[in-house]
């Protein structure tokens, strides 16, 4: 088993509440987001976002609204709805779960 494709299929099992996560600071932009995930150390381009913009939006979590760029056309800010607030809420608690039992895990593992 090759530890790339395993490190890779780790960090897009969390993409989502991460995308989830630089929207609760505030509404951003596109390339925004891939910055703040870059700057994080997840590697995103703007063919993996998109996809799942757009089924964050379906699913009720996303909202978008456009806003005139001075530089170019009009730019869709991304925010987060009610539901996913709390949907993301609930990511969190799950995440610190998962956390603690991986913990666990290695933790009893140890001499």
């Amino acid at each position: 088993m090759q530890l790339e494709n395993t490190k890779a299929q780790m960090r897009k099992g969390v993409l989502e509440f991460c995308i989830l996560s630089v929207l609760s600071n505030g509404d951003a932009y596109t390339t925004d987001i891939i910055l703040r995930l870059k700057e994080a150390r997840l590697i995103v381009v703007e063919g993996t976002l998109y996809p799942l913009l757009t089924r964050l939006k379906n699913a009720g979590l996303l909202q978008y609204r456009w806003e005139e760029s001075s530089s170019g056309p009009p730019r869709k800010y991304y925010s987060l709805t009610e539901q996913g607030q709390q949907f993301l809420k609930e990511l969190r608690d799950t995440w610190d779960e998962l956390v603690r039992s991986v913990e666990h895990t290695y933790s009893s593992n140890r001499p």
